[in-house]
């Protein structure tokens, strides 16, 4: 896609203040590890269940009249389908998801729920990307990626401005680290802009840690043949964009990989301890931190991105010990 402009400290301003208009702050819970405030913003509390409504809200209001009067299309597992289901409903806008034909039927159901037209593809054999570009191109919609938009990036950075102030108003140290899930990296990248003193470490299931080995490569390294199953459909990005990558890596970010017992553990965890649901691709920083991978030190922000799980699958998560 053409880069019209970069993403900025000022856009993630920008977005926080438009979605402080329309959205309360999720929470900010603080747990101690080894004696230490820990804080965790709960993004699985948003209403579409997931940080991606930042984003989404802020791309889709800057598009003009007659741009939101032809739609917008949209590639998801689901959590950004469900957050460009609702800004574009809240907008009065048409919307069509490409989502895989794998995807958690939570996710599918939320998504044609809020009105938006779903076309299904094959993970394995087909480009959503491709899909994706044609619909735009065949109804004029404007193209609203996952991670590489400039404005995406910005949108989700507006939760680290929300978790800033929920520190300085608890009389917490400022976010001196910032550990979060990676996908596609547009999360992490937002945060990375709203948190210029803060270190930021992604973390992405084994197999799929791209962003990691391309920040410690300095270059973009796609996810290798043949990855293995991961319970994080929300972190299946074989590939991250040059936008995201060029953010963190000037940031200095760097990347850890957790394993799907850790992920699972975190589940576990976070329903015990902090009475919250969390989706795999949710939990995989909080897995980090509880598998030792994370130095536990004042200023520890760690984002639960997630929460739209699969009823069954989590249940047999809660129920097993591994």
């Amino acid at each position: 896609m053409t880069i019209l402009r970069r993403p900025t400290r000022a856009g993630v301003r920008d977005a926080a203040a438009k979605i402080a208009a329309i959205l309360p702050q999720t929470p900010l819970f603080v747990s101690k590890i080894h004696g230490v405030p820990v804080c965790f913003k709960a993004e699985s509390l948003q209403p579409v269940g997931a940080f991606k409504i930042r984003g989404a809200w802020h791309r889709l209001t800057a598009l003009d009249g007659e741009a939101r009067e032809r739609g917008v299309v949209a590639f998801s597992s689901g959590n950004h389908a469900q957050g460009v289901a609702w800004a574009a409903r809240k907008l009065g806008m048409p919307a069509v998801i490409v989502m895989p034909a794998d995807a958690p039927p939570v996710k599918l159901e939320a998504t044609l729920a809020m009105g938006a037209e779903v076309v299904r593809y094959d993970r394995a054999t087909e480009s959503r990307e491709k899909i994706a570009a044609h619909l735009a191109h065949a109804r004029r919609a404007v193209l609203v990626p996952s991670f590489d938009d400039p404005w995406i990036i910005e949108g989700q950075g507006s939760a680290g401005i929300e978790a800033m102030t929920q520190m300085v108003e608890a009389k917490l140290a400022d976010p001196t680290q910032v550990v979060v899930p990676c996908g596609g990296g547009g999360l992490a990248a937002g945060l990375a802009l709203a948190l210029p003193d803060a270190e930021i470490v992604v973390v992405e299931p084994e197999g799929w840690d791209d962003m990691r080995r391309s920040l410690e490569a300095g270059w973009i390294e796609p996810v290798g043949d043949n990855p293995p199953p991961t319970a994080c459909d929300a972190l299946q990005t074989k590939e991250v964009s040059p936008l995201t990558f060029d953010v963190l890596s000037r940031r200095g970010a760097t990347g850890l990989a957790v394993s799907e017992a850790e992920i699972r553990e975190a589940q576990r965890w976070a329903a015990a301890k902090l009475r919250m649901v969390v989706e795999p691709g949710g939990a995989v920083a909080l897995a980090a931190l509880l598998a030792g991978k994370i130095e536990v030190k004042p200023g520890l922000l760690i984002i639960l991105s997630g929460g739209n799980v699969d009823p069954q699958a989590y249940a047999a998560v809660l129920g097993s010990k591994d």
